[in-house]
């Protein structure tokens, strides 16, 4: 059973950067996609960004395309989320996931979750 912990969140202002980090234990996701998720007050759970095991391929959804980078470091069996240009609006709970999703944008599809941690964008 792996173990997810995410960190690296705080209060910043708006326009500011943020890098999260999910560090896995337990076993090795170097062979698994891995993705990151949020969760604002009173919404669902939605998609973030996801990059495949071997770090070819990323997704991200289009209200952080182009602000936030998702990278990977298998040695350190690590993901980061790098969030540039912040906004209100990116305020929730960030969540790491890891699994072999056919879909790497379904929250379902992913089998290992961390517990979050909480991005706040002040105006």
């Amino acid at each position: 059973q792996v173990q997810l912990v995410e960190s690296g969140g705080r209060l910043v202002q708006a326009g500011g950067s943020l890098r999260l980090s999910c560090a896995a234990s337990g076993r090795s996701v170097s062979r698994y996609t891995m993705g990151w998720f949020r969760q604002a007050p009173g919404k669902e759970r939605e998609f973030v960004a996801a990059i495949s095991w071997s770090a070819g391929s990323t997704r991200y959804a289009d209200s952080v395309k182009g602000r936030f980078t998702i990278s990977r470091d298998n040695a350190k069996n690590t993901v980061y989320l790098q969030m540039n240009s912040l906004k209100p609006e990116d305020t929730a709970v960030y969540y790491c996931a890891t699994g072999r999703p056919l879909r790497d944008y379904a929250i379902d599809e992913y089998d290992s979750w961390g517990q979050g941690t909480q991005v706040t964008v002040s105006s």
